[in-house]
């Protein structure tokens, strides 16, 4: 999964979740404070900091992470755009049902770290080709994520989609179990 957000708590945030063919999750973050917000919320096998690009252009997302060797280009079909913002009480009771039915994902959940969590949708691509690779070398055509990738409720759709989403999370309060 490829998080790019132009604003967030900690500002600008670009990161890439993957989990290995062993299952292994791994975090890649080009600052130690975005490593720190988003492994706050779910939980890794290995982080890494370092150099990552990711430029997103309507329905075009390119990505670079020179130090891991990881290149990848995605192209969107049309979006169905939807109304934004939505309450989250609608995210979690109305969206939840349809998006579960239409592309397998939970708008609505809480994290290993016991963030909740609520994705609104605003924005929804089939993608339509995409290429990635990994030291040069080709990882394939596009395809259904099987197995999951294992990142908690929050998987990614099964097939091939670019979402674009007004997260909503809150942090647990201390001392409230």
């Amino acid at each position: 999964m490829v998080g790019t957000w132009t604003t967030s708590p900690i500002g600008r945030l670009d990161d890439l979740m993957w989990a290995r063919p062993d299952g292994r999750r791994m975090l890649l973050a080009s600052s130690e404070e975005a490593v720190d917000y988003v492994a706050g919320v779910y939980g890794f096998d290995e982080v890494v900091v370092g150099p990552l690009a990711v430029d997103l252009h309507g329905r075009f997302l390119h990505l670079r992470a020179p130090g891991l060797g990881v290149e990848l280009h995605l192209t969107g079909g049309r979006a169905l755009a939807l109304p934004w913002p939505r309450p989250a009480w609608f995210t979690r009771w109305v969206e939840g049902p349809i998006a579960r039915r239409l592309l397998g994902v939970n708008t609505y959940g809480v994290s290993p770290s016991g963030v909740r969590e609520w994705y609104r949708a605003v924005s929804v691509r089939r993608l339509v080709a995409g290429w990635a690779s990994i030291d040069g070398q080709d990882l394939g055509r596009l395809g259904a994520i099987d197995p999951p990738a294992g990142f908690g409720f929050s998987e990614p759709p099964r097939s091939p989609t670019m979402v674009g989403v007004w997260p909503l999370l809150e942090w647990p309060r201390p001392g409230r179990g």
